[in-house]
């Protein structure tokens, strides 16, 4: 009959308290032999004995020694047991030297006690840990025949908590190598499992680990410094030697008392795509953030829920949601209101096209910083709607932007899109306009204190609306085929959460940075993806082949697509800054008020509806872009 936690804590506290008196009594007879009884009479002998297990027991109870369970001693254990001795002679020390100046003690005494004090509290946890530990492994040895035999990337930290976690009777992995994924400690072992080589000897060391009736079935990663190519790599090696791949999640919590079995997750294509994580300058956010009037348009966009996020966990004084679907301003409003109870909140339902609500939204909520994410970017569906896609991306943001600038807004930051860049569809040629209205009027305000424009461009953003990914994820649930428009086509590609850090980073840089004027910050993604292979990989990542299991099919380029995104106009010189991850493009300026009156002149054209002056206009702005391309057979 197992006795209940709270009676077992009372009973190894007893148990500490007991071995604490026994301490003082065998220090004293190691140090004076028979002599011990002879030294002190047995009253004072008595007494000394009580004074050191009082002072003992609430030292003991104060150092959490009985939070842990016996079974799970480690060196955290024996660290806060060294402690509580330490505190123990101490305390009886400075006590017996006000009372008796250690004139009746031998003080090598407190010196022994201490060694001795230390061995009855710790032997006897590490001896039932040791006893446990041999009961658990007979258990593994009779279980081993139903656990699955995976290879562990990954010779750290988090490689040594999975094999820990592993060794629990139910675990159903059980590691049988370790792979180094940076070439060191090959030769040496983790809890008894060997460093077998590095990344790039696993075909090697898989086939060595058959020849034993070992075979791996599972890779797993628990290094999380490897990148985006690196787990590709790994991904197209698993799948060739015929093994799984997965990953231990970022954080595995192993708490004293709680058994876990061995947790992992499928690799997902953020891993896939994702890069080392960019040193974000925390501080300067927050000094952007706290304590200001924020508001954010589109809201409840894929971009701007995550823009909200991030801003309200840099405590803003208050937060306006501008949104103009009920069902998204809804949900990033609920959201919020759970993961900051207490902060102001302000869902406005509207239309950056409505000049009216967006100057009265201004008005009445004076934002200190305004970050413009409304935008309509799906390539084809602007394309077949080029007044509306217009109406959203040029006049909302010029609307915006005045807004700003009427009501003595600080910072406005413009969302842009490397579709921006040589736009050949009227998604980007649009946002290109935004971009040089933002740019004009950043540069019409270097010579006074107005408002700050900046303007941030990046790629692709996984997961958001219109993204590739979501869409190869419901063909996969569907079974297939997957639909890639040509086999050359690349993209590149970024994790919503970092785009929106490096955005935040990008505005705090350029606020601080008054010599980037005019500029347009723009986010390093790394290598751009073959959507083909990210195709190929995705259908791998959901246990299954490629053109076997599910075909890939080429549709052709949509209205307004490319093969290729650009990052940086040809006539943009490039400049790096000291900020990792961002860099600068200084664009070609245009006059604030000449090209307000054309986005004037643009927006009379998209409310007649009338597309082909409105595509004419278009053209004139963006010249690379000229006129409506022909659509791809």
């Amino acid at each position: 009959m197992k006795l209940p936690a709270l009676s077992r804590a009372h009973l190894a506290f007893a148990h500490d308290v007991s071995m604490a008196a026994l301490s003082f009594v065998v220090a004293l007879y190691l140090r004076l032999g028979d002599d011990a009884w002879v030294w002190w009479d047995r009253l004072d002998l008595t007494m000394a004995t009580a004074l050191f297990t009082l002072i003992a027991a609430p030292i003991f109870v104060s150092q959490r020694l009985y939070r842990g369970v016996w079974r799970y001693a480690s060196v955290n254990d024996l660290m806060a047991l060294t402690r509580a001795a330490t505190l123990t002679i101490l305390v009886f020390l400075l006590l017996l030297f006000l009372t008796t100046r250690l004139q009746a003690l031998p003080r090598s005494v407190l010196l022994i006690n201490w060694f001795v004090l230390l061995a009855l509290l710790g032997g006897p946890r590490f001896i039932y840990r040791t006893l446990k530990d041999h009961h658990r492994s007979r258990q593994r040895a009779q279980g081993d025949h139903v656990r699955v035999p995976v290879l562990l990337v990954g010779a750290g930290d988090e490689a040594e908590l999975f094999i820990r976690a592993a060794q629990s009777p139910d675990a159903e992995y059980k590691a049988v190598g370790l792979l180094s994924s940076r070439g060191q400690r090959v030769g040496r072992h983790i809890h008894g499992i060997d460093v077998l080589g590095s990344t790039e000897e696993m075909a090697e060391v898989v086939a060595s680990l058959k020849t034993k009736g070992l075979a791996p079935q599972r890779l797993v990663i628990t290094d999380h410094r490897l990148d985006g190519s690196e787990v590709r790599q790994l991904l197209d090696e698993a799948d060739r030697l015929g093994m799984t791949l997965a990953r231990i999640p970022r954080m595995m919590e192993l708490k004293d008392g709680v058994e876990e079995r061995v947790t992992m997750r499928p690799i997902a294509v953020e891993d896939l795509l994702g890069r080392p994580q960019a040193v974000l300058d925390r501080a300067a956010m927050e000094a952007m953030i706290k304590g200001r009037r924020v508001l954010v348009t589109g809201a409840g966009g894929s971009i701007g829920s995550e823009l909200v996020r991030q801003i309200s966990d840099f405590g803003p004084a208050s937060l306006v949601l501008f949104e103009a679907c009920e069902f998204n301003l809804y949900a990033i409003d609920q959201e919020i209101a759970v993961r900051q109870p207490g902060m102001e909140l302000v869902p406005l339902l509207g239309d950056v096209r409505d000049s009216v609500r967006v100057n009265a939204a201004m008005a009445r909520h004076r934002p200190d910083l305004v970050f413009h994410a409304a935008a309509l970017k799906h390539v084809p569906m602007v394309e077949y709607n080029p007044d509306e896609g217009i109406l959203t991306n040029c006049v909302g943001t010029r609307l915006v932007a005045d807004a700003c600038r009427a009501n003595g807004v600080a910072l406005m930051v413009q969302i842009s899109t490397d579709k921006a860049v040589n736009p050949t569809n009227v998604m980007g040629a649009s946002k290109r306009v935004a971009e040089k209205y933002a740019q004009a009027l950043d540069l019409a305000e270097s010579e006074g204190d107005g408002t700050r424009f900046v303007t941030v461009r990046f790629g692709n953003v996984l997961g958001s609306t219109g993204s590739v990914v979501p869409l190869f994820q419901k063909q996969l649930a569907e079974g297939g085929p997957l639909t890639v428009t040509h086999p050359d086509m690349t993209r590149y590609f970024m994790t919503v959460r970092e785009a929106v850090e490096l955005v935040l980073q990008a505005s705090a840089f350029g606020i601080g940075h008054p010599a980037y004027r005019g500029k347009i910050f723009v986010l390093d993604m790394g290598e751009p993806v073959k959507i083909v292979h990210l195709a190929r990989q995705m259908i791998r990542l959901a246990g299954l082949r490629p053109d076997v299991d599910v075909k890939i099919t080429f549709t052709g380029l949509r209205p307004g697509e490319k093969l290729f995104e650009e990052l940086f106009h040809d006539s943009e010189p490039t400049i790096p800054t000291e900020m990792p991850g961002i860099l600068v493009a200084e664009p070609r300026a245009a006059d604030a008020a000449e090209l307000g009156a054309a986005i004037a002149g643009l927006e009379h054209s998209c409310r007649l509806h009338d597309v082909e002056a409105v595509l004419a206009g278009l053209g004139s702005l963006v010249p690379e872009y000229a006129t409506r391309p022909t659509v791809p057979n």
